[in-house]
């Protein structure tokens, strides 16, 4: 630790500089200063862990250059040395905040046990927040779960914006700005099942957040459903700008990576934070052209321009009316049944109908051919990549009185692909399932290794850290994080209570090889210290 010493005495400051071994004690002599407007400026340069000042100097006496440094330096501990003995220095002090108040003449050794006195305050700080940091960092996954709330809470407008906003504050997520845009993104290796495991996409995924944060973007994780992100600016061209620019940065990403796929919905720039709701729909809708094209690119939701192309080649503007084939495509439809999500069926069929031609839907004939289709297709999804029978489908069959006109039978195509998309998810929630049993068998064989954490086990099972996270919450009501804490605290306390262990044996066998931490943890989850809780126990059992 650095210690500097104010001191207009030469005698008092030579005498305190040479007859303390500092090295020796494990302090380093940092500088010092015949005055206190002379050591304010060192200081800011030195940034000492120690201060010892006299009260009385010149042009800045003690209590004044202590003020100015707990105002600028709050962590520095200041030691007072005085030849005085009013109260009102004393009290003023406290004040300020200073650690010691000491007469003088004081010798060598009773400075350094003062001066020990402060440091042991100043180690047992920073190793507080030292282990605050690393309980921080354990929970960034609930952090991550709340931030996913406060975008869907953002993009459906069932809160009120004073809670917006709060909620923003809470989570220290920055969306103050004069202009808004969304683009929603997915990207998935073609080897791969959307939300499965695959080192190149979580590469790939921390290039993206780091482009974000360069276009001062704040980019949120829909899980299954990919990122999104929210860009902001003064200006209505500033923030098309930086969209413009971001799209450039992820096709440098994406070329030299043809295994993979993306796919990207941008909206229209809004003037609220009111009016991002609507920059969700309309990224949304272009977003549901993903299941409309083999292509990578990128859709504006607007319906004015789209910059779409693959990597690596050149840009062309087209309008998302325009793109679609005159024809059905059942490979868009099984594209869809497979990786498509309930909320995107209204945008995804919408898009649909725009590929058939304007007035197609208009006629009887074409309506009962696409419905049919639409019929099939779902019941071919169902049985052979679900396996599910057909007696358990529960599909309604397309019939003349429902197709009698557009409106029903849209109605009626809604409701086939939601169902199917029901009796997907209710077959993934088993597969889920066995997967959620595997990784808790996995904690508990390896709950013991500190090492332990989400993209070990992960890997283990073949998915995404993000993936599972979300499955693993859906599935226990809680987050793998604080589902591994406490597994390990109620070991911990079957240890505490059934053994005569030290606290630091306990606290490697359940997995923390650090005692302070383990220590730390416990008190923050159970109420307690290890030692309290063995203690309150012991005295239960003898009542």
């Amino acid at each position: 630790m650095k210690v500097f010493l104010a001191e207009d005495e030469f005698v008092v400051r030579e005498g305190i500089k040479n007859n303390i071994d500092w090295k020796g004690h494990g302090y380093e002599f940092c500088g010092e200063a015949g005055d206190g407007e002379m050591a304010y400026s060192m200081i800011q340069k030195s940034q000492p862990d120690i201060l010892i000042a006299d009260i009385k100097m010149p042009f800045m006496d003690g209590l004044s250059l202590s003020r100015l440094i707990k105002s600028e330096f709050p962590a520095i501990e200041i030691i007072l040395l005085t030849g005085y003995e009013e109260f009102a220095f004393a009290q003023e002090a406290i004040q300020i905040g200073v650690s010691r108040y000491l007469s003088k003449p004081i010798s060598g050794d009773n400075l350094l046990k003062e001066i020990d006195i402060v440091a042991e305050k100043i180690r047992e700080r920073e190793e507080e927040r030292s282990l605050a940091r690393k309980y921080a960092a354990e929970m960034e996954e609930r952090e991550q779960l709340e931030k996913q709330e406060f975008f869907r809470n953002l993009v459906t407008g069932e809160k009120e914006l004073s809670e917006i906003l709060e909620d923003s504050r809470k989570l220290n997520i920055e969306i103050s700005g004069m202009q808004y845009s969304l683009l929603l993104l997915k990207v998935w290796s073609k080897r791969h099942e959307i939300g499965e495991y695959s080192g190149s996409v979580q590469k790939v995924v921390q290039k993206i957040e780091e482009a974000a944060k360069q276009y001062d973007a704040v980019l949120f994780d829909m899980h299954l459903e990919g990122k999104a992100v929210l860009f902001k600016g003064e200006s209505k061209e500033a923030v098309e700008q930086s969209v413009k620019d971001f799209i450039k940065v992820l096709k440098a990403i994406f070329y030299p990576m043809p295994q993979l796929r993306y796919f990207g919905g941008i909206s229209s720039v809004v003037g609220r934070i009111t009016e991002i709701p609507r920059c969700y729909q309309e990224a949304g809708r272009a977003y549901a052209h993903l299941y409309l094209t083999e292509e990578n690119g990128f859709f504006y939701g607007d319906d004015v321009t789209t910059t779409e192309s693959s990597a690596g080649e050149g840009e062309q503007d087209i309008r998302v009316s325009e793109t679609g084939a005159k024809q059905l495509d059942r490979r868009q439809l099984l594209e869809f049944l497979r990786r498509g999500e309930s909320v995107e069926v209204s945008f995804f069929l919408e898009e649909f109908y725009k590929t058939l031609g304007p007035k197609a839907m208009q006629s009887k004939m074409f309506r009962q051919y696409v419905a049919m289709d639409l019929y099939l297709a779902a019941l071919d999804f169902a049985q052979k990549e679900l396996e599910v029978k057909e007696g358990d489908l529960d599909l309604e069959e397309p019939t003349f009185r429902i197709l009698a006109d557009e409106k029903s039978a849209k109605t009626y195509m809604e409701t086939i692909l939601q169902r199917a998309i029901s009796i997907r998810e209710e077959h993934a929630k088993s597969k889920y399932h066995d997967v959620v049993r595997r990784v808790i068998l996995y904690i508990e064989e390896h709950y013991g290794e500190e090492e332990l954490s989400l993209n070990q086990v992960a890997k283990s099972v073949n998915f995404s850290s993000n993936h599972l996270s979300a499955v693993f919450s859906q599935e226990t009501g809680q987050p793998f994080i604080k589902y591994l804490t406490d597994y390990r605290m109620e070991k911990a306390k079957d240890l505490l209570r059934q053994t005569t262990k030290k606290t630091n044996e306990i606290g490697s066998l359940v997995g923390y090889k650090d005692s302070h931490y383990f220590s730390y943890l416990f008190k923050k989850t159970q109420g307690t210290t290890p030692t309290q809780y063995r203690g309150l126990k012991a005295g239960e059992e003898e009542a």
